[in-house]
């Protein structure tokens, strides 16, 4: 009996490092939600550096982070901040590229870099919004969507307060979530519409033939996580930012 227990600890103890090792190769690898915060960005910053401004003072900086982060640690994923120009072997360990409401243009290497990672499967959540933010003379979005058939157009006729998403790829279920303005955005399949006009959407998404998927919006508040907004205080921002993050993560 002795020997047959010491022969069974043994043995234990010569699993265990096995066990632990097909453990470590079954967890999934964490990925990578890189923020890009280099150019001009009228909201989003490094929280650990940010010194705020009028429109985005610092604790609404740590607010919004904060809630991106939860949203990629739910999705087994981190966020880090890109505060220089983007080069490709800053893309090379990024499984989403976010941006949003940029008001400086990207460089011709830097539209190349992007192009090169969507090719390769990448995954590109990109904002704009409405002139007063934004525009497209001080930015250069439309350069790096185009060669997808994505486009970025004019102010929305539409000023209207209130939005919502279809039911489909992105979200399993309409979610109510804040508009106010918008510029419109073709190409791609559309899910987000105002409450006011259905004809023309602020919100669409894309996957290309080479693997790579594309959210474009046309209004940052959702991406804001602006749940409050004339008269409305639940819109459901985290959960629109859970779904589209999880698509294109997926």
């Amino acid at each position: 009996m002795m020997k047959t227990a010491i022969r069974i600890a043994l043995l234990a103890t010569c699993m265990l490092p096995l066990a632990n090792s097909l453990s470590a190769q079954s967890a999934p690898a964490k990925r990578h939600i890189v923020v890009d915060v280099a150019h001009g960005q009228r909201f989003y910053d490094d929280p650990a550096t940010a010194k705020g401004n009028d429109m985005s003072p610092v604790e609404r900086v740590k607010y919004m982070t904060g809630e991106i982060e939860k949203n990629a640690t739910s999705l087994n994923a981190d966020v880090r901040y890109q505060k220089s120009s983007i080069r490709a072997k800053d893309l090379s360990n990024c499984d989403l590229l976010f941006i949003h409401v940029p008001t400086s243009k990207f460089s011709q290497e830097e539209i190349a870099a992007i192009q090169q990672y969507l090719r390769k499967g990448g995954a590109l959540f990109l904002a704009m919004d409405e002139d007063y933010w934004s525009t497209l003379a001080q930015t250069n979005v439309n350069d790096i969507v185009n060669p997808y058939g994505i486009i970025y157009k004019n102010n929305s006729p539409d000023s209207t307060s209130g939005g919502h998403t279809k039911a489909g790829l992105i979200t399993d279920k309409q979610l109510s979530i804040p508009y106010h303005g918008a510029r419109i955005v073709e190409g791609g399949n559309p899910f987000c519409f105002s409450n006011q006009m259905k004809d023309q959407p602020f919100g669409i998404y894309k996957g290309l033939k080479e693997g790579g998927k594309i959210i474009a919006m046309g209004d940052g508040m959702v991406s804001l996580y602006m749940t409050k907004w004339a008269g409305v205080d639940n819109y459901q921002c985290a959960e629109f930012m859970q779904s589209a993050f999880a698509w294109l993560l997926k």
